[in-house]
């Protein structure tokens, strides 16, 4: 059965190796079932002077992260966005394709992707918030990773149990990676990646999330969703270390950017036992988003007092926090929502959705049956690279 999308960008990282990396790819066999895979911790010297290093840079931008997030007086504007972005290009990564637009319109208005695969990148925030609570009374556990899979996938898998799951390239069909089989096996994996997750060794929170995450997509528990599952893994164990306070680092996006040296690290992790580079990668892919993060989260705070002083000057009369926060919170709503959020009744919040429209707020769409308005200014925020935005125009 080929899965995954390890695939072909694991294929390209093979073709880089050097004759000695040969000898070594030799001694495991990508056809058959990887079952010899070491036990952690790694055989390999994982706090270099390189790592720590890093590791400090890295913490330092963590840090600098969950003070920018507080700035944000509700922190459901943040919860209910960056996760989705988030979702977009963790998902991407397996070449589902989905647009932050998409996502943001089918999240909001409580509507589901008719295709599969959009549908399965849709419920990746639900997923993550899933996890969010379940670490608040409980360790990150085997349990938790399952739960989080099946929400994504929609469906009530478990551990993998049955014989035949190999990684592939999706053009030659050449096997990549075979990883462990045995139900068994596999739980008895899981609970020494656990127990090195949660151990008293003296080893940097950010190295122990690194060598994890090397080591969940090497047992690849799951008959699919190991990936996004896996990355989601990643941001809960940096809240339950409390490098992180909300599941807003937007990992995926330094992954998705850097997709082939991702997989070619892993694959040099499994084939030459080459640890420094994969943790190197991943504390700088925690550094840089961690500094892309702070910087969008400060532009989104620059957005809301622009758009609360606009409104309240143009419309003082509907100007209130709540319906602030209501249009940044779900940037695609309806009247409906206005009501449902407690903020006026139907007449009332009519209206206040015309006037946001009047001063350049909001865009009216009508999609189906019925009106959306759709703030486009902070959608466009969220899709940028960038961190600017314009003025609105007065009427």
């Amino acid at each position: 059965m080929a899965i995954g999308n390890y695939k072909e960008n694991l294929e390209k990282s093979m073709g880089m190796s050097t004759n000695r990396n040969e000898d070594i790819r030799k001694s495991i066999d990508p056809t058959k079932p990887h079952n010899n895979l070491p036990p952690l911790p790694p055989r390999a010297d994982i706090e270099t002077r390189a790592i720590l290093k890093k590791c400090l840079k890295a913490s330092v931008a963590l840090a600098e992260l969950r003070i920018e997030g507080k700035r944000i007086p509700n922190q459901d504007v943040l919860i209910n966005t960056i996760p989705l972005i988030e979702g977009r290009d963790s998902s991407a990564i397996e070449n589902i394709v989905t647009t932050t637009d998409e996502l943001f319109e089918h999240a909001n208005l409580d509507e589901e992707f008719d295709d599969p695969a959009k549908k399965e990148a849709s419920r990746y925030p639900t997923a993550l918030k899933y996890g969010h609570e379940a670490i608040v009374n409980k360790p990150l556990v085997t349990a938790t990773s399952v739960e989080i899979c099946r929400i994504i996938k929609g469906t009530d898998l478990d551990i993998r149990q049955t014989t035949g799951t190999t990684l592939r390239n999706d053009r030659t069909g050449e096997i990549i990676y075979t990883p462990p089989e045995g139900e068994q096996l596999l739980r008895d994996m899981l609970t020494n990646w656990e127990k090195f997750l949660h151990s008293d060794a003296d080893i940097d929170p950010l190295v122990l999330m690194a060598i994890g995450h090397y080591q969940f997509e090497a047992i690849h528990p799951f008959i699919d969703g190991n990936g996004r599952t896996g990355r989601i893994v990643n941001i809960l164990y940096l809240i339950e270390q409390e490098l992180l306070e909300l599941p807003v680092l937007y990992l995926s996006r330094y992954i998705l950017k850097h997709r082939e040296k991702y997989y070619k690290l892993l694959n040099a992790v499994t084939y030459q036992n080459d640890w420094e580079p994969w943790i190197l990668f991943m504390l700088d892919a925690i550094e840089v988003t961690a500094i892309w993060t702070t910087e969008k989260i400060r532009a989104m705070d620059e957005l809301m007092t622009y758009t609360a002083d606009h409104i309240r000057e143009q419309k003082p009369k509907i100007y209130s926090r709540e319906l602030i926060d209501l249009i940044f919170i779900q940037p695609y709503c309806r009247i409906s929502t206005v009501i449902e959020a407690g903020i006026a009744k139907r007449n009332a919040a009519s209206r206040y959705l015309r006037e946001l429209i009047e001063i350049g707020v909001l865009e009216e769409h009508r999609p189906g049956r019925e009106k959306v308005f759709v703030h486009p200014k902070y959608l466009n925020l969220l899709k940028s690279d960038g961190n600017q935005f314009d003025q609105y125009q007065n009427p």
